[in-house]
């Protein structure tokens, strides 16, 4: 490595999860190559769901991206392909121990787009101190939510999250066909379940994401469980929150545990990127079962390799949530990613959100999911 200063800049989102664990990584490579500075900066969760990733790259080195752009990044060659830039011993590697479809979620035409170093995908949680006893199934679930102790992500990204569960669940994998989001059948049973749950749900939640969910879960005691939520395994950790959240797996549909929609985040670098040997060596510390299971935990990450997530350690200092949710990461449905999804993703929530709080014609939503759909093949 040159010894001339190097500066790379790196964009993540807005949450010790997000940045303070980025930031970690940063400075012991700094540390162990002292003429290489990395300055991350953050963003609202939103935003990082919402901003194209061909703008950031236009700015930042090193990206923390969602997987449903990989299908967006193979196209336009907005971020560089990974396989090309690190050691096939290490690529082997992230593939034979990811967690569910991880690894595979930010892979696009026979190239990597980016590493997955966050696993999550919704879970269950509870306040043990409130609910000693937890629900099994889903009718379990709406009995508890009438009693008001359910709190769930109501806004329009997490309650699309949540469809996609349940069509999955009922057997059926949503965006299949060319024409239609899902079978009418699986659909209008998993709209109605979704407003059965619903119209117990409290207002206030349908305008909460995971995070705050779970902030309003620790910080009072007017909740007592989230039934799928993306895990937040900082929750059960001693020291971040007022009141410990155990994790947990989820209710059962037919005896079917819920299928919830994989998310977690990947580390890519930028095609404008101006020293992409040295991002390559970083993104590979930062990827490295050894600082995901130590500097990357111990500062807030949620890492996404598995050696982390079995981790004596790791789950030592998480109330086991890693251990405890890895059946549900492992069964977690990938997301679509084609070249347009991402609009559908924006604008299909909404509707959904809106039935599960106030009721309305089944059909008319789905029709209303069918003709976004349809557009976002286009």
């Amino acid at each position: 490595m040159s010894q001339k200063n190097i500066t790379l800049k790196g964009i993540t989102w807005d949450h010790s999860r997000g940045f303070t664990s980025a930031v970690a990584t940063a400075q012991r490579f700094h540390e162990l190559h002292p003429n290489v500075e990395i300055v991350w900066e953050k963003r609202s969760l939103q935003a990082f769901a919402d901003e194209p990733i061909n703008e950031l790259a236009k700015r930042y080195d090193l990206l923390i991206i969602d997987h449903p752009w990989a299908g967006f990044a193979a196209r336009t060659g907005v971020i560089v392909p990974l396989d090309e830039h690190l050691p096939e011993a290490f690529m082997a590697d992230l593939a034979v121990n990811t967690v569910g479809k991880s690894h595979e979620s930010y892979g696009y035409n026979n190239h990597q787009w980016a590493l997955a170093i966050d696993a999550a995908t919704p879970v269950a949680a509870s306040r043990p101190d409130l609910l000693p006893e937890l629900p099994t199934t889903w009718d379990d679930l709406v009995n508890l939510a009438k009693e008001g102790k359910v709190a769930i992500p109501g806004i329009p990204q997490d309650t699309l999250m949540s469809f996609y569960m349940v069509c999955s669940t009922l057997g059926e994998d949503v965006c299949k066909s060319e024409d239609k989001v899902i079978s009418d059948e699986v659909g209008l049973k998993a709209l109605e379940m979704l407003r059965d749950l619903g119209q117990y749900i409290d207002a206030e939640c349908y305008d909460m994401n995971p995070i705050k969910v779970y902030e309003a879960m620790t910080l009072g005691d007017k909740y007592a469980y989230s039934p799928f939520a993306y895990g937040y395994a900082n929750y059960s950790k001693r020291g971040y929150a007022n009141k410990l959240l155990k994790f947990h797996d989820m209710v059962a549909i037919d005896n079917q545990k819920l299928i919830s929609t994989l998310g977690g985040t990947g580390l890519a670098i930028s095609s404008d990127c101006k020293h992409k040997d040295i991002a390559a060596k970083y993104v590979e510390y930062f990827a490295a079962p050894l600082t995901q299971s130590t500097l990357f935990f111990d500062n807030g990450g949620q890492p996404g390799h598995r050696k982390a997530w079995e981790d004596t350690y790791v789950n030592f200092n998480s109330m086991d949530c890693f251990k405890d949710t890895l059946p549900a990461l492992d069964r977690a449905f990938l997301r679509p990613r084609y070249h347009g999804h991402m609009f559908f993703q924006d604008n299909a929530g909404a509707p959904i959100r809106e039935f599960m709080m106030n009721g309305g014609d089944a059909k008319e939503v789905l029709h209303t999911l069918n003709t976004l759909y349809k557009q976002s093949k286009k």
